[in-house]
């Protein structure tokens, strides 16, 4: 953090409220925690009593604010420098870095706590796994390291719907571990695509996200890689039995529209008021694609269970 020449984060000027600290959750990115752990929770085999089920998902939605909330506490600096981040409570003097550490703190012990005594101590390990994943591995060690910091990174917010199959299940087998597979592979496509129409911001600030220190071609090369390594992952629950057709052609049509999308993207030599609306448009459609996929997911489980169709193992 030290080598990095950054703005510092102005002293705090004006008194905080709860929507600061509410802020440090990031509520946008916790909107699709709490769907994608929602999904893992309601696609899963066998059954949890709802009122266990609403305590996993609180817990995995407070994990995920606590290890958010580290963070804006590590990156003030940095967020102090981008346009996109600089309104945040930590920049603008709204928090103190420490109110922003110790709420971090809190949270993410208080939610393994509450996982672990309420569901099952796997469930508790998972969470504080994804915790740690988040707010040390990848915001204190390999974001301000490597071009690659997003790729690994990925498996962070890849947890969610691990945790909510296994805290139904209290198992890791195959199925969990291609949900966290498909939002490791959605990842890099989706955070890349929105890299290159910011990646002034990084590269004022520092961090080597890869369309800085590999270039355009590089990344948009990436980007249809990983986009093609998705389509297969994403299919894979229907592949080996997991799904039924219902998931697995919703699966076959969205991927196919990814990859459409994923091909304009290569294109470098583009003229006209908008250069780089393929790079938005795939960042936009990738949103869109990650909650129509699982909820056909959970479709299918419903479906499924209650005897509409047939096919996949866990039907």
């Amino acid at each position: 953090m030290d080598t990095l020449l950054t703005p510092t984060a102005r002293p705090q000027t004006m008194p905080a409220d709860w929507r600061d600290f509410f802020t440090l959750t990031k509520p946008r990115v916790m909107t699709l925690v709490i769907f994608t752990g929602i999904c893992g929770l309601l696609a899963a085999p066998g059954s949890i009593h709802p009122v266990l089920g609403f305590t996993a998902i609180l817990a995995i939605a407070m994990g995920a604010g606590g290890s958010a909330a580290l963070n804006h506490w590590w990156e003030a600096d940095l967020d102090a420098g981008m346009k996109r981040t600089a309104n945040r409570p930590l920049p603008t003097g709204r928090l103190r870095r420490e109110d922003a550490r110790d709420f971090g703190i809190f949270l993410s012990a208080v939610s393994v706590g509450i996982m672990g005594v309420a569901v099952h101590w796997l469930a508790a390990l998972s969470l504080l796994g994804a915790i740690i994943y988040y707010a040390v591995i990848y915001t204190m060690w390999l974001k301000p390291r490597t071009p690659q910091n997003i790729v690994i990174g990925g498996g962070a917010g890849a947890f969610p719907p691990f945790i909510g199959w296994i805290a139904v299940t209290g198992e890791i087998t195959l199925m969990p571990v291609l949900l966290f597979a498909i939002i490791f592979f959605w990842t890099p496509p989706h955070f890349w695509a929105l890299a290159l129409f910011v990646k002034s911001d990084y590269a004022k600030v520092g961090i080597p996200m890869l369309p800085v220190v590999a270039g355009e071609r590089v990344t948009r090369r990436q980007i249809m890689l990983y986009t093609v390594l998705l389509a297969p992952i994403a299919i894979a629950p229907w592949l080996i039995g997991g799904t039924s057709w219902v998931y697995g052609s919703v699966a076959v049509a969205l991927s196919l529209l990814f990859l459409a999308l994923a091909v304009p993207v290569l294109s470098e030599n583009r003229s006209g008021a908008d250069p780089l609306k393929p790079e938005k448009t795939l960042f936009k459609f990738s949103i869109y694609y990650l909650f129509i996929l699982f909820g056909a997911l959970v479709a299918d489980r419903l479906l499924a269970k209650g005897g509409l169709i047939s096919g996949g193992m866990f039907a």
